[in-house]
């Protein structure tokens, strides 16, 4: 059986993608919601194929949406993961888990003794915590700081 248009269409590009054209394999179903291609290649290649976030395999699905746009056709692109799990490295993660301090949850209230974004902190407990752990030069960048968000109106 000779190979329809949108089949060669579709082998054509993701041929000229890939590092093994031979194991491109396209097969062709119809049914009540159209053509259905579902595509397989080498394990190597799935990547290229799908594209960072997806993006080469959903181009891939427009161009076939233009195409059946043409041939008044409704097409669907399946790719077929034909790949062990062991053939692919494991995906990335991090073995220490994040700190605390780091994960914000914006509906949890303030702490007792933090205060909230829209209370005002008085300037003598600033110089007071500033001044028991940082030198003098902090103390008095962090004043000046201060006395020009005292001047903004908000």
């Amino acid at each position: 059986m000779a190979a329809s248009i949108d089949q060669q269409f579709i082998e054509y590009i993701v041929k000229s993608l890939v590092n093994n054209p031979d194991a491109v394999k396209i097969e062709r179903t119809i049914d009540e919601k159209g053509v259905l291609l579902e595509l397989s290649v080498d394990p190597e290649d799935l990547g290229r194929v799908i594209g960072k976030r997806g993006a080469t395999a959903q181009s891939l699905r427009t161009l076939l949406r233009a195409l059946g746009t043409k041939n008044d056709a409704r097409y669907n692109l399946k790719i077929i993961d034909t790949g062990e799990p062991g053939d692919r490295p494991a995906p990335r993660r991090d073995d220490k888990p994040a700190p605390a301090d780091d994960i914000a949850d914006d509906d949890t209230p303030p702490a007792k003794d933090e205060p909230a974004d829209e209370e005002v902190v008085e300037e003598e407990q600033v110089e007071e915590v500033i001044a028991e752990d940082e030198p003098s030069d902090v103390v008095s960048r962090t004043r000046a700081e201060l006395a020009d968000l005292d001047d903004l109106d908000v």
